[in-house]
């Protein structure tokens, strides 16, 4: 596949603080890197690299087939971005702040107000297009800076926490209008610290921390990499965890963990369902009272901690 980002080494200091450390990524055209890391990763500087609004001290970066810092207005041509927060004036209407952008990236008044009506109806904000955009809710400020930025149609999107704040429905509803996007073909770049908003766009993950990638790869490759799926038992009374042990610790690999308050027994699954099987076939016969039976997998949440030492947020 083409490759639509790439950075090489990427460096960048702040007096004291080195923000960039050597960063590399390669993002395949028409796909979703997932940016993850801790608050002072390097996440943002990454994001102001690439989209040429800080120049790197070291390191190499290609957007779109073109150098971020030897040819950064035919970067700047083809790709939007979107900050932390909603960049849209709230004294304009939604439909005067699209115009606008048109008008200003040279596409001709009457052009521009076709791009402001159609971005205006595929983000669902064609019922408030003449409203102050102050008057917007959350959600619809979001919705109309991603439009914003793709007045120009761009191939490249950089989104530096797009849903930060918003409530779950408006989350939901930008994280559409994203698949939307990359089924286009548009290559999205995502910085957030949502997991379940990495695990749910992003085709591939990197984790940064203290200035350089520690991991990469898909979401389900991230999770593996913390262990295998693990059994989780809940029995009923104290004398059944100690039964419901010596059972399980008979023919298992690792020795299980244990909960015994709650009364949860916690058993690493090397074989699969062969495991399961013989779990649940050595109570019934020991003749444990279980009440609850469930295979756990390892959530990017568990991915984050083990690779940062943090949890996420």
């Amino acid at each position: 596949m083409e490759t639509a980002i790439r950075a090489e080494g990427l460096s960048k200091r702040f007096k004291d603080h080195q923000a960039l450390n050597g960063v590399d990524l390669a993002v395949a055209t028409g796909t979703v890197l997932g940016l993850l890391g801790p608050n002072g990763a390097g996440k943002t500087t990454t994001v102001r690299v690439l989209s040429t609004l800080l120049a790197p001290d070291g390191g190499h970066a290609e957007v779109a087939g073109f150098d971020v810092v030897r040819q950064p207005s035919e970067v700047r041509r083809r790709i939007g971005l979107a900050g932390q927060y909603a960049a849209v004036d709230g004294l304009l209407t939604g439909r005067e702040n699209l115009t606008l952008i048109g008008v200003l990236l040279h596409l001709g008044r009457r052009t521009a107000r076709q791009r402001a009506d159609q971005l205006l109806e595929r983000f669902g904000l064609t019922g408030a297009a003449d409203r102050p955009a102050r008057t917007y809710s959350g959600g619809m400020r979001r919705r109309l800076d991603l439009a914003a930025c793709l007045v120009a149609a761009p191939e490249v999107l950089f989104l530096d926490e797009p849903t930060t704040g918003l409530d779950p429905v408006s989350r939901m509803s930008l994280w559409s209008a994203v698949r939307e996007l990359v089924a286009d073909g548009v290559t999205v770049l995502l910085t957030t610290q949502y997991l379940e908003e990495a695990d749910y766009l992003a085709d591939r993950i990197a984790v940064v921390d203290t200035g350089r990638v520690i991991a990469e790869g898909t979401p389900d490759e991230l999770k593996r990499s913390v262990g295998p799926d693990r059994l989780e038992i809940r029995v009923v009374g104290r004398d059944a965890v100690t039964d419901a042990l010596a059972v399980l610790c008979a023919g298992a690999a690792e020795e299980p963990s244990v909960d015994p308050e709650k009364g949860v027994i916690s058993l690493r699954l090397d074989d699969g369902m062969g495991s399961i099987a013989a779990a649940a076939t050595a109570l019934e016969k020991a003749g444990v009272d279980v009440a609850d039976f469930a295979v756990r997998r390892p959530t990017l949440d568990d991915a984050f901690a083990e690779l940062t030492g943090r949890t996420a947020g």
